[in-house]
């Protein structure tokens, strides 16, 4: 059953067609990577299904229901969470404190309780705190948790921004590029939990990323953007025996891309 289903999705800038009539969809409890080329539309794509771009046509549905035209928190609200290409954490603020923001969305009290103090916004949180811990637990950062953003290692700062997505309680996690600038030993890290994320959680993935390897270790099924056209789609293997995959993608790197030998170019 589709969660996310877009439909002739198209994007300008001015006179450059980033994004050109694209149909995507992705089922629950599916892990699916979007690749291409740099340049090739992919960030877009994912600012377009969370509504930090709108679309110039086509349509956008999550869960049934049109997204098109919403504004990021309530796509947020609606079960979207996400990470960034380049980290966007809170520097100043402590690890556990990027997660209680992240849950903001999920929060009832507003300013009165907040102001009164009242029961129910104690309670709420103490939830929230105690959800914020086993978010971090969840992500291996429990030990970590009164460190400031700006001074956790590069791969725990990867890891710190899924855990504020996931307080943001979604249904699908859309992770752009979540490997970028990590060492070997952080990927394989990093790829088993992405995998635990399906298994424990139940979410949709979607991922931006060009380590070849953890896209076609972990994706059940890959779609291949080039120059704002989806040019393929299907499992990693057929991806990897596609002439025009291999033309405008792996090809160009497929000496230095680890998993894509030369019988596939």
């Amino acid at each position: 059953m589709a969660i996310l289903e877009a439909k002739g999705v198209t994007k300008r800038f001015g006179g450059l067609l980033a994004v050109d009539a694209v149909d995507f969809q992705i089922d629950e409890r599916m892990i699916a990577g979007l690749i291409g080329p740099n340049g090739a539309g992919k960030t877009t794509f994912f600012n377009i299904v969370t509504g930090v771009h709108r679309p110039d046509s086509g349509s956008i549905s999550f869960c049934d229901r049109t997204i098109k035209n919403l504004k990021p928190h309530r796509i947020t609200e609606l079960g979207i969470g996400r990470t960034f290409q380049n980290i966007r954490l809170f520097a100043s603020m402590t690890a556990l404190e990027n997660v209680l923001v992240g849950q903001h969305c999920r929060l009832r009290s507003g300013v009165v309780g907040a102001i009164v103090r009242d029961m129910s916004t104690q309670n709420e949180e103490r939830y929230a705190w105690r959800r914020a811990e086993e978010l971090l637990e969840f992500v291996g950062l429990q030990e970590k948790q009164d460190f400031l953003a700006k001074n956790l290692p590069y791969g725990d700062q990867r890891r710190l921004e899924i855990a504020r997505a996931l307080a943001t309680r979604p249904k699908l996690l859309l992770l752009d590029e979540p490997t970028a600038g990590m060492n070997p030993q952080e990927t394989r890290e990093l790829t088993e939990f992405i995998r635990r994320l399906k298994t424990e959680l139940g979410l949709s993935i979607l991922l931006i990323e060009h380590d070849m390897k953890l896209v076609m270790g972990v994706c059940d099924r890959v779609t291949v953007l080039d120059y704002g056209v989806k040019i393929a789609e299907g499992t990693p293997t057929e991806m990897q025996r596609n002439p025009r995959v291999i033309e405008a993608y792996l090809g160009r790197t497929a000496s230095s891309q680890p998993g894509v030998g030369h019988g596939a170019s």
